[in-house]
């Protein structure tokens, strides 16, 4: 229950739209309605579904989220004209609680991009938004850059923003240039000097350039925002956006010095932070906040002998209340299906009987060729068995020859678009080998940009994640996969990537008649 002597600071989650928007970060479709459903149920306040006027794909992910979401208010990004504003408003529309989110740079570095003097810009702002309210009882205008922009115009914008009818000032820190004492001084002049600021919400919405992204939202909060726009595991362009797990469990945790609350379950965080960083392709660093593989752990002897006698001596907080489960090896070759799905369970996942039959084949087969079987081994098993089926392309066999002696050789089988394809390839060692099976028998042009393995657990049976980047004409794609064999998991890894270009091609409107695959078998 709310603490009624505590101020409601709301949850406004990006991850759909500017997390999104970190080059490789792309989701399908399905991903993005699951990832909406689990930042609904723990309790965002405005899910950012996307930007509906950037792609029929965009358009149908934000209007789908829309109509299925059962609390959270539901926003549509959208520039600063009609086209945009009407396009978002089709999307959003049929959402319980909808929002259109507009807005326009309004820094001199961003005001000379369409060339409009500060008079020109202050009336499209006055129009753009008058149309959004007319449209939408719940509007968010936002001047990005915000943080950027001269004082007297940054007032002057503000103000004709809340007379044409904006619910919500976003006050953006786009390239993560301020500091946080200039944060919260920044909100508390606009709401002390612009007239009808009392009658709105105001947010902040920061950039991680500096590595300061959670501390100015926290000091605008200070200064009297009530909103804070952020992403599960900070992901946004460049060095990322505030972390949503960060700032929550701040207020939390030091609600002694910051009397605020949010709704957010925060027992879900562990769970959503896991499946964001698989549907995106970007793992958690290991020693990131709240949610890292290491926030937990301890291994100086000081550490661990303060830990037993009292685990408040080196933990403000406790793994449950973020989701994250005390035991860790309790799973082996003779546990049953029940004792799988009640494991995966205790780890946040819910799987159909389906979806449970075939990873307790898997891991039935991992424990088989593992001693023990970690909790991050289930984890990275439930996250393979939940990527689409529907994926066009999918590996069905891979034998490798390598050793001392090349030609190190790949002979790969797989499925195109429903067709059972083989070929055998050669390549300096065997995942170069493999990758090359696998452009030949589906000829593409993106280039490799990063490949990156790393073990799940300790030991030589441990399974290996592996990270590829690909980059295809200004597209960028992250595929991953495990597996205790690095070559199979390296195979999977690069057609996940391979995967996920389709969808952005499909998204960018290229015509799918242009993919092909080569029979060699």
């Amino acid at each position: 229950m709310t603490n009624p002597t505590k101020d409601r600071v709301l949850i406004f989650d990006t991850t759909l739209r500017d997390g999104e928007q970190s080059p490789g970060a792309t989701m399908s479709h399905d991903e993005k309605l699951e990832i909406a459903h689990l930042l609904d149920d723990m309790g965002v306040d405005i899910i950012e579904a996307g930007f509906p006027i950037a792609s029929e794909g965009d358009f149908q992910a934000v209007s789908e989220i829309a109509r299925q979401a059962q609390n959270a208010t539901i926003c549509g990004l959208a520039r600063a004209n009609f086209g945009d504003i009407d396009r978002c408003w089709e999307a959003v529309k049929h959402a319980k609680s909808p929002r259109i989110h507009t807005f326009i740079g309004t820094s001199p570095l961003h005001r000379a991009i369409p060339n409009l003097t500060p008079d020109a810009m202050a009336d499209l702002i006055h129009e753009t938004v008058s149309h959004a309210r007319n449209l939408c009882d719940n509007v968010q205008w936002s001047p990005m850059d915000a943080t950027r922009t001269e004082w007297d115009y940054l007032c002057r914008v503000v103000e004709i923003a809340i007379k044409a009818g904006a619910t919500t000032i976003n006050i953006p820190d786009t390239v993560g240039y301020t500091a946080p004492v200039e944060s919260a001084d920044l909100i508390r002049r606009l709401i002390a000097t612009v007239p009808g600021a009392d009658e709105v919400v105001f947010a902040t919405h920061c950039h991680n350039d500096l590595g300061m992204a959670t501390a100015n939202s926290l000091a605008a909060v200070a200064g009297g925002a009530r909103q804070i726009e952020c992403t599960i595991n900070g992901l946004g362009e460049r060095a990322g956006n505030t972390a949503l797990e960060e700032v929550v469990m701040a207020l939390k945790v030091r609600g002694d010095i910051m009397p605020y609350e949010t709704g957010i379950d925060t027992r879900k965080i562990m769970h959503i932070s896991r499946r964001v960083a698989a549907v995106s392709g970007f793992p958690v660093q290991f020693n990131k906040a709240v949610v890292g593989k290491n926030a937990f752990a301890h291994e100086s002897g000081i550490h661990q002998d303060g830990m037993l006698k009292n685990a408040e001596t080196f933990e403000i907080m406790r793994p449950e209340d973020v989701g994250l489960s005390a035991t860790n090896l309790v799973m082996g070759k003779h546990s049953g299906r029940a004792a799988l799905r009640a494991k995966l369970r205790d780890l946040g996942y819910e799987l159909a009987d389906n979806q449970l039959r075939d990873l307790f084949v898997r891991f039935k087969d991992l424990a088989d060729r593992k001693k023990e079987v970690y909790d991050e081994d289930l984890i990275a098993l439930a996250n393979a068995g939940l990527d689409s089926e529907s994926d066009r392309l999918q590996i069905r066999h891979l034998r490798v020859v390598c050793g001392t002696e090349g030609p190190q050789t790949a002979a790969l089988t797989m499925t195109i678009d429903g067709r059972e394809v083989s070929t055998e390839a050669t390549g300096d060692g065997p995942v170069d080998a493999t990758f090359n099976a696998v452009k030949a028998l589906f000829p593409h042009e993106a280039r490799l940009q990063l490949y990156q393995v790393a073990a799940v657990t300790e030991g030589t049976d441990a399974q290996a994640t592996v990270t590829v980047r690909m980059e295809e004409k200004g597209r960028i794609v992250t595929g991953q996969s495990a597996d205790t064999d690095t070559v199979v998991a390296s195979a999977k890894a690069y057609v996940h990537a391979l995967n996920r270009l389709l969808v952005r091609r499909e998204r960018s409107g290229t015509d799918l008649r242009e993919v092909s695959y080569k029979d060699v078998s």
